[in-house]
């Protein structure tokens, strides 16, 4: 990335050009001392106006009247046009494209053309003056329509670059509001989790409460199950506050999911269903191919319902991207310390008809949930054409994660 320099609150390529273009202005009036009317006062004019070109791009109406008064000087004191004149071209096109107002360089025009017929009063009798006067609104008119013309554009740019900046602030709000929503499904599903762990804690303490005289053995088996349960509901506990807590950024281009939900919004849904989740798709249109190695482990539920989502979502894409009749091979490897999920399509299907089943918002969602427990997510395309994801979650007997930490 190259940074630009700046003078004087400028970028540096500017000043340097303005200050060529004044010291030409100026070095025409110095060698023209001798041969041009007014020698050395001549001269000191079109130093002065070359000082005030200076200033064209920040103050270019204020400019263009100083150049104009110059150039009126020089009328009222008979010297006629003068090479360093050109000073009144360069500053009727600074005003024309840096002005704020376009009135104001129709004005410097208005002005620039009295000019005109006045410089053509004061040519030498051998011509006549209209000729003169054709001669100087020619090259007057031709750059101000040369100014008016980059102004246009100028303004052009500015147009897009605003609307670009628009629509990324645009779209940076729709992720952020696409990763709150996310966030908020998912505290509320680890709601759930939790209330259920509460529910099954009040159940085996009243137990407890019921057997510990009559069958100790039952007791202290029940008791085990609620202080097994707790731990499991202060961890959930723990990652519900974490989602409404810390912030998230938002992933750049989220693409949101669709209309229709596959499982009800009250209801969890658990591993053991996957089949039929799987049938769905294949009813949609997917050619599903799915593997599972390892050996399958109790998980916690809100564990248990983010890799049924991720594998929910990546699905959705699948179809939605991908197409009616792509090809998806799905994978999930277990092994002590993780389980890890792979879904990768082809790209070689057709456009969708109806919308997708979808669990929440896309990447955003997949994002979010794998993040709740400390996993990771990488979603791209393949070489074929085709787009691919892998999330990879901790289980929460490995050693040294946190929630091993906590059971034991």
């Amino acid at each position: 990335m190259t940074v630009e320099r700046i003078v004087f609150g400028r970028p540096l390529r500017s000043v340097a050009f303005d200050a060529a273009v004044s010291g030409l202005v100026a070095l025409v009036a110095v060698l023209g001392i001798a041969a041009q009317p007014g020698g050395v006062a001549g001269a000191a004019v079109g130093v002065v106006m070359a000082l005030v070109l200076l200033f064209r791009r920040v103050h270019p109406s204020a400019v263009a009247a100083g150049v104009a008064v110059l150039a009126l000087l020089q009328v009222v004191v008979g010297w006629g046009p003068l090479a360093y004149d050109v000073g009144v071209l360069i500053a009727l096109y600074s005003v024309v494209k840096y002005a704020d107002r376009l009135r104001d360089g129709i004005l410097a025009g208005i002005v620039a053309a009295i000019g005109v017929l006045l410089a053509s009063a004061e040519m030498p009798d051998t011509a006549p003056w209209w000729a003169g006067a054709l001669y100087y609104g020619l090259i007057t008119g031709a750059v101000w329509l040369v100014g008016l013309n980059v102004r246009t554009r100028r303004l052009y740019v500015l147009s897009l670059e605003e609307r670009a900046a628009t629509l990324e602030r645009e779209r940076e709000a729709e992720s952020r509001a696409a990763v709150a929503e996310e966030r908020t499904r998912i505290a509320r599903e680890l709601h759930d989790v939790v209330a259920h762990s509460m529910a099954v804690m009040i159940v085996q303490a009243d137990g407890v409460r019921f057997t510990i005289d009559r069958d100790p053995a039952t007791a202290r088996e029940a008791a085990k199950v609620v202080a097994d349960t707790g731990r499991q509901a202060l961890e959930e506990m723990r990652r519900l506050v974490g989602v409404l807590r810390e912030p998230s950024r938002p992933e750049p281009a989220a693409a949101p999911g669709g209309t229709l939900d596959a499982v009800p919004a009250h209801r969890r849904p658990a591993l053991v269903e996957l089949p039929d989740l799987l049938d769905r798709f294949r009813a949609a249109g997917l050619r599903i191919t799915d593997t599972a190695t390892g050996t399958p482990v109790a998980l916690p539920p809100g564990l248990e319902l983010t890799v049924y989502r991720v594998v929910q979502e990546s699905l959705t894409n699948a179809l939605k991207h991908a197409g009616v009749g792509a090809a998806v091979e799905l994978r999930l490897d277990w092994s002590a310390d993780a389980v890890e999920v792979r879904a990768v399509d082809d790209g070689r299907g057709r456009p969708v008809v109806r919308p997708a089943p979808s669990g929440g918002h896309g990447l955003v969602g997949m994002r979010e949930r794998v993040g709740v427990y400390d996993g990771s997510l990488a979603a791209g395309p393949t070489l074929g054409g085709g787009w691919r994801v892998e999330a990879r979650l901790p289980l929460p007997s490995a050693p040294g994660t946190e929630e091993g930490k906590a059971a034991a």
